[in-house]
């Protein structure tokens, strides 16, 4: 198998069911609601940023689990063309491929996931010659795969005693806990964090009352936090000064798969040696440029259509 990657990233590839937008509440009693739009797309935290990664020029292998069902192959093959090598995308016989539907309403939605294979993906399923080849590595979705999230301090460890360096976008917490103490081991080898704000909050503790606080205090515990804000754009902190750029206008069909959009482009400027307050501003306009159609892939940007969108002002410190 190849090692000469920019990328690997590991983590959660499933499809999503994108229906919306909602104009009223869900209604159960088996009422019949109708939207303007529905579409099966790639979906996962870790597959669309593969996906807008190598959109963006990266050489990008995936590292994870699916099922051995068409929806699994319906992945592999996505995946595959969309540029990422899936060779390291394992088909597991006995569990089946996990399977989101996302409600739109407004700025908002609403997940529905059933788990499948991310109960069985682990750091097994990461070849060791990936971890040794890659320029970077990114996991995604840790409070989705509690295997992987045992596995991955070792995994992020290895990478970076190879020379690579690493990131991290946890996503939400099903289970309200967001634990602390197992996930320090996993910021202990994460050169990059990559919450949205709420994230933040939630993983910087009571203490951050505001997401430029959150980064703050996150920035205590890695070398660099960037933060995605929705319509007001992005921070991120460094452990000595906040930065922040503004979003860009666009009106959006959806944003789901915006912040996986806006971690493709934050790693994609880095590994092009952009410092990071041009890092931030090119990240806020891949997030927000991968809104204009639906689902996760189907608008991200190219380099240079992201670069053509740029503000000449760039990010500024707070």
């Amino acid at each position: 198998m190849p090692t000469a990657y920019d990328l690997l990233v590991i983590g959660d590839a499933n499809p999503d069911v994108v229906l919306g937008p909602l104009t009223e509440p869900l209604a159960f009693g088996q009422r019949e609601q109708l939207t303007d739009s529905g579409s099966l797309v790639v979906g996962g935290s870790a597959a669309i940023m593969a996906c807008g990664a190598a959109r963006l020029g990266l050489r990008v292998a995936f590292a994870g689990r699916v099922g051995d069902d068409d929806a699994g192959r319906y992945l592999r093959d996505a995946l595959t063309a969309h540029g990422v090598d899936t060779r390291a995308l394992t088909l597991d016989p006995d569990r089946p491929t996990p399977l989101t539907v996302v409600l739109t309403r407004g700025d908002d939605r609403a997940i529905l996931t059933a788990p499948g294979t991310l109960t069985t993906t682990s750091g097994r399923d990461v070849p060791h010659e990936l971890l040794a080849g890659a320029r970077h590595v990114h996991a995604a979705s840790y409070f989705l795969q509690p295997r992987l999230a045992e596995d991955l301090p070792e995994l992020l460890r290895t990478a970076r005693g190879h020379g690579a360096t690493t990131s991290l976008d946890t996503q939400d917490d099903p289970s309200g806990r967001w634990d602390g103490a197992a996930l320090d081991a996993v910021l202990a080898q994460t050169d990059i964090l990559l919450p949205n704000a709420r994230e933040a909050m939630h993983l910087a503790g009571p203490a951050a009352d505001t997401p430029q606080r959150a980064a703050a205090l996150l920035a205590g515990r890695v070398p660099l936090v960037a933060v995605k804000n929705g319509a007001d754009g992005a921070l991120c902190h460094d452990g000595r000064s906040l930065l922040s750029a503004p979003g860009i206008a666009v009106t959006p069909t959806d944003t789901v798969g915006a912040g996986d959009s806006f971690d493709a482009g934050f790693v994609a400027a880095t590994l092009r040696h952009q410092p990071p307050h041009r890092a931030l501003q090119f990240a806020a306009v891949c997030g927000a440029l991968s809104t204009r159609a639906p689902g996760g892939t189907a608008a991200q940007p190219t380099w240079d259509e992201a670069l053509a969108h740029l503000s000449p002002t760039g990010a500024h410190a707070s």
